[in-house]
């Protein structure tokens, strides 16, 4: 009965926050990291807190690349309103990029004039 209490914990948890767009954090990873430990051989503490580093690292990267995207926004679109998440939104948007990647989606490259692709 105590693991389907902690699983039910763990899947609200989860659930909770995965309505964000950024990365999980401590919490997520850390929950997550605690029942791989755990699993793994009963190390959950160990688990959870290398969770927790990973969670807070995978946020900093995004956060940074948000913040990178904001000033790249503000370039193109000077005196432009709002917070560095949605300048880096309307980044996206403009350029085809996904959250986490700076650079566009793959796109087809551009054929040299008189040849086909078969």
């Amino acid at each position: 009965m105590h693991k389907i209490a902690t699983l039910a914990a763990v899947a609200a948890l989860v659930g909770a926050t995965a309505a964000h767009a950024e990365p999980g954090g401590c919490l997520k990873y850390g929950a997550v990291g605690a029942v791989g430990g755990h699993v793994a051989g009963h190390h959950s503490v160990m688990g959870a807190a290398a969770g927790c580093v990973t969670g807070m690292y995978k946020r900093h990267e995004y956060r940074k690349e948000a913040k990178a995207k904001a000033a790249e926004y503000d370039k193109e679109h000077p005196g432009a309103k709002g917070t560095y998440q949605e300048k880096a939104t309307a980044y996206d948007v403009e350029h085809s990029t996904t959250p986490g990647k700076m650079t566009p989606d793959a796109q087809p490259a551009p054929q040299p004039d008189g040849e086909q692709k078969m």
